[in-house]
């Protein structure tokens, strides 16, 4: 097996259902985006359970990744994050640590 495939194989045998849950009770959309998925403008999708509580479920491999919310077309703030480091553009990323 070639060493790419190898570390395909290898990263996806040790990742982790990482749940995200945020309350934005006046969202219409909620997406996620980080260094995880190479800081994508359109993100991962959360979904909403109508009360102001959205959801989705990441599947990322042990390790500390930097991530923002895309709420209704704009960057923000997870606003229950417990740890944020500074970022080029004068904001700070949120940080979650995967064990």
């Amino acid at each position: 097996m070639k060493n790419a495939a190898l570390a395909r194989v290898t990263r996806k045998a040790t990742a982790r259902r990482v749940p995200v849950e945020v309350r934005l009770d006046n969202a219409r959309d909620v997406s996620i985006s980080g260094d995880f998925n190479g800081w994508s403008d359109v993100g991962v999708r959360l979904s909403h359970d109508g009360s102001g509580l959205w959801r989705t479920v990441l599947h990322l491999p042990p390790g500390e990744y930097q991530y923002r919310l895309i709420v209704d077309g704009g960057w923000r703030d997870d606003p229950e994050a417990l740890r944020r480091v500074p970022n080029p553009f004068g904001t700070e990323n949120c940080v979650m640590i995967v064990t």
